[in-house]
């Protein structure tokens, strides 16, 4: 199953080439079980094409989400099938007609098989186009975090910060342990120059105030008559 640029030319000028008859007379194409939303991987899936003519084979097609077509099988009214390089018959997929319906079966559905499947007719000369069935996995998602689950993380984010990490001796690590060592020993050393400029004005006052103290002689013997004592200063 190759892509074909000379596919996609001969469906872009059948689109230019149905008129209104074309436009009256619709197909379709659609999964088996009309149950089914989406495929399962591993799962043999079944799709049918209801042309409004049985009368005229049917080709298979699948579209990649990027555009890409895929030619599959052509399905005669007889029910003979013809597959990429000429091929009657393929260890993927199965095709076959029952009544009125043409129908496509993908053997082991996988992630390449994904796309949209529609089928195409050649009645009259003129092209005529399925409505296209998506065929895709279910869709995964995720849960989005919860307002305390985030608050709970940003709350250790300085505790991560000086984590070490996993992988010793990278540069992000050595980052880290440079962001967490100015966070920690910039505070402790401003406290200890405060405190060290606190030491140095105490100091300096307490000498200040040991100069200014009274400096007089005592009279001998402690005889009275004495001068009093006159603090002198030092200018």
């Amino acid at each position: 199953m190759a892509g074909s640029p000379a596919l996609l030319l001969l469906l872009s000028l059948g689109l230019c080439c149905t008129g209104a008859q074309g436009q009256r007379n619709t197909m379709e194409a659609r999964f088996l079980n009309r149950n089914m939303k989406h495929p399962i991987e591993g799962q043999r899936l079944e799709l049918e094409c209801l042309p409004f003519s049985s009368d005229n084979g049917v080709s298979w097609i699948r579209q990649e989400k990027d555009g890409k077509l895929h030619f599959i099988v052509y399905i005669s009214p007889l029910s003979r099938t013809t597959f990429p390089r000429n091929e009657r018959t393929s260890s993927q997929f199965e095709g076959s007609k029952q009544g009125s319906s043409f129908r496509l079966v993908v053997k082991n559905f996988k992630a390449q098989d994904q796309g949209t499947y529609f089928c195409i007719a050649n009645i009259n000369q003129m092209l005529y186009f399925s409505s296209g069935q998506p065929a895709f996995f279910p869709a995964t998602t995720t849960a989005a975090p919860t307002t305390a689950a985030a608050t709970t993380q940003s709350s250790h984010v300085n505790k991560d910060i000086c984590m070490p990490s996993s992988e010793p001796g990278t540069s992000s690590e050595n980052i880290l342990n440079l962001y967490c060592e100015i966070f920690i020993w910039a505070p402790l050393a401003g406290v200890c120059l405060v405190l060290l400029v606190a030491l140095i004005v105490t100091i300096v006052l307490c000498q200040k105030t040991r100069r200014r103290r009274c400096r007089c002689k005592r009279p001998p013997n402690g005889k009275p008559g004495a001068k009093p004592c006159v603090p002198t200063r030092h200018i």
